[in-house]
């Protein structure tokens, strides 16, 4: 293509060139006849009779000089009185008018130029006239010049462009063969950019960040498969177990009835875990879509305070649903009155059951970890155009290392894993897909006063 380009530019030079040329030497014949015109007519304006110019042909003949060039002096009755014509060319006819005109005679392949004009009360016509056969030729000449040059450079672009083009390529080539060193056990590795050009620099940043995702999210799939196994592996083991050491002897139908109870239980705990799993294999899917309204945030949290007070109660814990009360640094998000002086419902553009079932793992999270007698609070606030709703609890604060953890599938704070919760270690993945499919995020806050789940919403629908 580089070859093409160039064969094309240099043929657009060429042809513009040959144009210019043409024009040019046209032009000046133009103006060359035009002049011999004027200097004939200011000849024979000097003298007192054509015949006087006859008898005197040096004065135009030196004028001409040359085997190309055309004169004729003609009278009224188109007789030659003068004639310059080494080619022994015929008379041309010409139009009437008394303007200098220019023209093209195809016969002879010449260009004339003519005006008529009056001496001694006799019209006369005066025709100068060039041929272009020489003119031509050189024309000719040029344009093969042109052409010679054309494929000379033209061999040049495609030999010029190979090398260019070849050794252009080369850092690709280089980073093919580094990235073709990267494979599953060797994803720490990365491209080097330092020594590429500034135009691949780009790309090779590019590349690895993208190598630095995968490389997390292979280790994040590792340690969830690890993870899988683990807790699977528990309640498979304490099934075996126990029915192993049912079946040892014959037993009365009491403790088989317990055995059974106790395995209902492993069984509902392996039905939730694979009923989370399923929830985010669909949530995480591209083609993954919510039915989103404005749900009234106030009312959906008193219906979840009034679902965990009873867990609450057994915890000696109080659910505060401060979303009503709760003060807005932003002052344009600041919620407005109803005409009865009420403060008017905060709505949150959302799937409501996704919302609720998000809300209802971080209150869970919050009763199970937060510390006994203290509250749970609920707010909601407006910040930087986001609508945010907290869930907070006071307890022992966790390390700033496990918090970037948390969202991961099976992850738990506790190493014993002795808390397994309703949603078998995968509440907050939960909680983050869901955020994901609302175009939102979820954040957590940890110190010794208090630690703190946001769901971050758009204020506007996305």
């Amino acid at each position: 293509m580089f070859a093409l380009v160039s064969t094309c530019l240099l043929g657009g030079i060429g042809f513009y060139l040959n144009y210019s040329l043409q024009r040019e030497l046209a032009w000046r014949d133009d103006q060359s006849l035009l002049g011999r015109l004027e200097h004939i007519q200011a000849l024979l304006g000097g003298s007192q009779s054509v015949t006087e110019l006859q008898s005197r042909p040096q004065l135009y003949a030196n004028m001409l000089g040359n085997q190309d060039s055309l004169l004729w002096v003609l009278d009224d009755e188109g007789k030659a009185l003068i004639s310059v014509n080494p080619s022994q060319l015929p008379l041309p006819h010409l139009s009437e008018s008394h303007e200098a005109q220019l023209g093209f005679d195809d016969q002879q392949q010449a260009r004339l130029a003519w005006r008529y004009t009056e001496l001694d009360g006799q019209s006369l016509l005066l025709i100068a006239g060039k041929l272009l056969a020489p003119r031509e030729q050189m024309l000719t000449a040029y344009r093969l010049k042109l052409l010679i040059t054309l494929a000379v450079g033209a061999l040049l672009a495609f030999a010029l462009g190979a090398v260019v083009s070849r050794r252009g390529l080369q850092p690709v080539r280089t980073l093919a063969r580094q990235a073709e060193s990267i494979d599953v056990r060797r994803l720490h590795l990365r491209l080097a950019d330092a020594d590429l050009p500034t135009e691949l620099q780009g790309l090779a940043h590019s590349l690895n960040q993208m190598l630095a995702r995968l490389e997390v999210g292979f280790g994040q799939l590792s340690r969830f498969s690890e993870d899988l196994a683990h807790e699977i592996r528990t309640p498979l083991s304490n099934l075996m177990g126990q029915t192993e050491h049912t079946l040892r002897k014959e037993r009365p139908l009491s403790e088989y009835e317990v055995l059974l109870g106790s395995h209902q239980e492993e069984y509902e705990r392996l039905s939730r875990m694979v009923d989370s799993m399923l929830f985010l294999a669909r949530t995480e899917q591209p083609q993954a879509s919510i039915k989103q309204t404005w749900v009234d945030l106030n009312e959906l949290i008193e219906q979840l305070c009034e679902y965990f007070e009873g867990m609450a109660e057994e915890a000696d814990m109080a659910l505060l649903n401060e979303v009503g009360q709760s003060a807005m640094p932003d002052v344009e998000a600041k919620r407005t009155l109803t005409s009865e002086g009420l403060a008017a419902p905060i709505k949150v553009w959302a799937d409501e059951d996704l919302l609720r079932r998000a809300l209802a793992n971080l209150m869970s999270n919050a009763l199970r970890y937060g510390a006994k007698g203290q509250p749970i609070r609920i707010s909601c606030a407006h910040q930087n155009q986001q609508l945010v709703i907290q869930v907070s609890n006071q307890g022992t604060a966790i390390e700033p290392a496990q918090l970037a953890l948390l969202f991961e599938r099976f992850y738990r704070c506790d190493p014993s894993r002795a808390n397994r919760g309703q949603t078998g270690g995968l509440g907050l993945s939960i909680v983050r897909s869901i955020m994901q499919l609302h175009q939102g995020e979820v954040r957590v806050e940890s110190d010794a006063q208090s630690t703190r789940f946001m769901l971050v919403f758009p204020s506007e629908p996305v």
